[in-house]
């Protein structure tokens, strides 16, 4: 059995590694849902003087979460969470329910999506796809105050 490949890339490109830049970036959410991230790491990036390396987010809690996701069709986040929802819905009899219905459900949705990301950073900006933007993802119902930690390591200047 053959197989046509076809493969290209870029030149490499080696920086010196010569900085850490960290910040806490705090999100006041309004109950369930997506929060577009995208234009705040950007800033951060920019401010950090980065050129190459990546940037790591790392977000503080068990029952919000975060995802590369499309942005061009905000019927994309709706079936996003519509599926979430069918996977831990509020009524599937958890023991966990101290703090309310919603409270199991979240963590694992958590479970199921992510707790940190990790970006690239070519030429001082996200190496992200043109339809990809970086997301918090609300699970709980009420609004909540998130932290996210935002780290650039790489090569400034």
């Amino acid at each position: 059995m053959t197989s046509l490949k076809s493969f290209s890339r870029s030149a490499r490109s080696t920086v010196d590694a010569n900085t850490i830049s960290t910040s806490l970036l705090t999100v006041q959410t309004s109950g369930r849902g997506f929060v577009d991230l995208t234009a705040e790491i950007a800033k951060f990036v920019k401010d950090a003087g980065a050129r190459e390396g990546a940037v790591t987010l790392f977000i503080r809690h068990t029952s919000a979460s975060l995802t590369i996701q499309e942005n061009a069709d905000p019927s994309v986040l709706e079936d996003l969470t519509t599926a979430l929802d069918k996977l831990a819905p509020e009524d599937a009899g958890w023991s966990h329910d101290t703090e309310g219905p919603d409270d199991m459900p979240a963590h694992v949705k958590t479970m199921l999506t992510a707790a940190s990301l990790h970006i690239p950073v070519l030429k001082g900006e996200l190496a992200l796809g043109t339809w990809q933007a970086v997301y918090l993802i609300e699970h709980r119902a009420r609004p909540h105050r998130r932290e996210i930690v935002l780290q650039f390591i790489g090569g400034t200047g």
